[in-house]
């Protein structure tokens, strides 16, 4: 069996036991989470090498070292990981349970259901508390359209770096590849913000997930728009949107799963939002649409995220069969 058809094959398993199974809380419950062991050394770097007070200078070079070693750890981690499993029997089924459980295409189809099941059930407070869940966002700054959207929004961003990137580099790199790429991801999400604190520390943070997701965000856009071909939402729109307004987004990757979201389902997504306290003035992509999005759009949402899902494993199914 080839690199290239192994790989494949345990995607596909991967995708179907995330499907079936999501998150096994009994497990975590009991154990800790890769990623909440990456989150703590991410937390012990900061704590150790971002000081208070320190210059400018030295927080940068403190965070290149952070990342550069939390890197180093997890593709080491990876391959001696994989040796391990070359020595075992089941080698792709244990490899597809550990991509498994760094793919989360269930808990973000469940997190975004919880939201219209909060909108309809609990109406605006139900939402909010529901997005507060999967959004950075003020949840009390925003009224029932605006949960909504937020919802919306988090499919296509979640879509491309909590499925795609994470089995992108799995499929590039191995083992290696997609832990690599979750601590890069879970750094970015505990340092890679512009604040006072975390400004220059997770400067080379932030620029390696920029780079980490920059082929990712794209397959994703492009899977979005054949899902919408297959939930019979409109393609075309999504791909006008994200070539029109992906450019416009402040990241340079999420503007493209989210303008895909847009343009399919005849929304605007993104705009103005407020983060603690601070409101920040975004631009909206498939702007001049319609804004006034609720619970059936969130769950049109989440049919096009299935079709999405569906495309992306079709393509590593065909991956394993041709190669």
């Amino acid at each position: 069996m080839s690199s290239i058809e192994e790989r494949a094959l345990v995607i596909v398993l991967a995708l179907l036991v995330d499907a079936f199974l999501g998150e096994p809380e009994w497990l975590w419950a009991r154990i800790p989470h890769p990623v909440v062991l990456i989150g703590r050394a991410i937390g012990g770097l900061d704590s150790a090498l971002n000081r208070e007070g320190a210059p400018p200078a030295r927080r940068r070079a403190g965070g290149v070292f952070a990342i550069a070693s939390l890197v180093l750890a997890a593709l080491i981690a990876g391959q001696l990981l994989a040796l391990l499993f070359e020595l075992l029997p089941l080698t792709v089924l244990l490899q597809a349970l550990v991509v498994a459980v760094l793919v989360a295409a269930r808990s973000l189809h469940d997190h975004v259901a919880a939201v219209a099941l909060g909108l309809a059930g609990g109406g605006l407070a139900g939402g909010r508390a529901a997005v507060a869940r999967i959004v950075g966002r003020d949840p009390a700054s925003l009224d029932a359209p605006a949960v909504a959207r937020a919802a919306i929004e988090s499919a296509g961003e979640n879509f491309s770096d909590g499925v795609v990137a994470p089995v992108f580099w799995f499929a590039l790199l191995g083992l290696p590849g997609i832990l690599a790429y979750k601590a890069i991801n879970t750094a970015d999400s505990m340092v890679g913000h512009l604040t006072a604190r975390h400004r220059d520390f997770g400067m080379a943070t932030a620029r390696l997930d920029d780079v980490a997701n920059f082929v990712p965000a794209r397959l994703a856009g492009g899977l979005i728009a054949a899902g919408a071909l297959l939930a019979r939402e409109d393609g075309a729109g999504a791909v006008r949107a994200m070539f029109d307004d992906a450019h416009r987004h402040r990241s340079p990757n999420a503007g493209w799963p989210e303008a895909a979201m847009a343009g399919a389902l005849g929304l605007a997504l993104a705009g103005p939002r407020s983060y603690g306290g601070v409101r920040v003035d975004d631009a909206w992509l498939n702007r001049g649409a319609r804004r006034e999005a609720g619970v059936a759009d969130i769950r049109r949402a989440l049919n096009l995220l299935r079709c999405a899902l569906l495309a992306h494993g079709a393509v590593y199914a065909l991956l394993a069969i041709l190669f």
